[in-house]
């Protein structure tokens, strides 16, 4: 058995399931795949790993649904139409997870997002914080797109199937691992449904031209994305410094041996980490940055020497107006850059919470974004 070397820390893992592994003759759920799914998922939550689940198949559901019914043609293509089976569907496939994992006593959370709820500030800040709250409480959250008000997917200008959707959900909770499960057991130099030559490509550490050539569309009209899709997944994800895994979902334990590192499927190595990718990030936005908080001597051996966070107690001053989310220059009290980070609150609210222990802050506020005005993997710190 070849393994691949992750890291043996505790993973927070974003796992993608597409509508044909979901599906059962493609007009139902399939039922089994969901609870062999769910028990992979919730050993590996007893094992102290974090999941968040990206899933299609709410069409397929509302398919189910009116699949007996003469007087509903659920052949239609019309866009509205579609709309209607995800609007009734959604319900069933959230049911079908609730029951499989009640089964585990674990409790799940639904969240519908469309592409602006990444894009704008303030909801991917919301979003973010929830999805916190739920896995700090045992809760998995299942994620899909709200095919109800976003059209997007179901007109082709889409996620993919929720592919994309999965590698911007990924980037946004900071994960460190993102599961694409499929019916196919990996990314092939063909189509491997119509070509019984095509060769399996077991790694990708560069999104070239030649590895986009070989990226098809569905190969039925059941699914949205195709590896065209999971492509643009993939680079997302590696430039977001995210390992990014294809594989079958069919496949024994894929899950559990995946996250043991064991070699299946193709794997998309990024050529930078994480904190690596984010800081690079932080670094590109400081131009643009004007808000400033001054903090004091203690606040600043703690940021440079101990690798912590930034706590409003360690704040003496405020310079200029900041949003929310915007990058802030931190400044020691002579005046030196000490880093920049992603603030937690806006300019007001920092002015509000400076000097005052953390505890404190829903009293003074009236609500929490959390303990940290920037936390430390939100932040570049200057050489020493």
């Amino acid at each position: 058995m070849k393994e691949r070397k992750f890291k043996k820390s505790k993973k927070r893992i974003v796992v993608k399931l597409g509508t044909n592994l979901l599906t059962k003759n493609n007009n139902q759920l399939d039922i089994k795949t969901i609870d062999i799914l769910t028990n992979q998922i919730s050993y590996l939550i007893n094992n102290n790993e974090e999941i968040l689940i990206v899933t299609s198949g709410a069409v397929t559901a509302g398919n189910q649904i009116f699949s007996s019914d003469n007087k509903i043609k659920t052949n239609n293509k019309k866009i509205s139409f579609r709309q209607f089976l995800a609007s009734v569907g959604q319900p069933e496939l959230m049911t079908a997870y609730k029951n499989s994992f009640h089964k585990h006593n674990i409790n799940v959370a639904q969240i519908l997002l469309t592409r602006e709820d990444l894009q704008v500030r303030k909801r991917y800040l919301n979003f973010r914080n929830t999805v916190e709250n739920l896995l700090s409480s045992n809760i998995i959250p299942i994620i899909n797109e709200n095919d109800v008000v976003a059209v997007d997917e179901l007109t082709g200008n889409n996620f993919g199937d929720n592919d994309t959707l999965s590698a911007m959900v990924a980037n946004a909770i900071d994960a460190n691992l993102l599961i694409l499960l499929g019916e196919v057991d990996g990314f092939y130099s063909t189509d491997p449904f119509n070509d019984s030559e095509a060769k399996i490509i077991s790694q990708v550490s560069e999104i070239t031209p030649e590895i986009k050539s070989y990226a098809k569309d569905p190969h039925d009209e059941v699914g949205t994305g195709g590896m065209k899709s999971k492509i643009d997944a993939a680079k997302l994800s590696m430039d977001s410094g995210i390992i990014m895994i294809i594989a079958s979902g069919y496949t024994t334990n894929i899950l559990i041996r995946l996250v043991e590192s064991e070699e299946i499927g193709t794997i998309f190595i990024p050529k930078v980490t994480r904190l690596e990718a984010r800081k690079r990030w932080i670094l590109s936005g400081k131009t643009k940055s004007t808000g400033k908080v001054i903090i004091d001597e203690g606040a600043n051996i703690a940021i440079k020497t101990k690798g912590n966070s930034l706590l409003p107690a360690g704040i003496v001053d405020v310079k200029k107006i900041f949003k929310r989310g915007d990058i802030i220059e931190i400044i020691s009290l002579n005046n030196n850059t000490v880093g920049w980070g992603i603030s937690n609150y806006d300019s007001n609210e920092v002015s509000k919470i400076k000097g005052n222990n953390s505890e404190n802050i829903e009293k003074i506020l009236g609500h929490s974004y959390g303990e940290e005005v920037v936390h430390r993997n939100n932040m570049t710190v200057t050489e020493k």
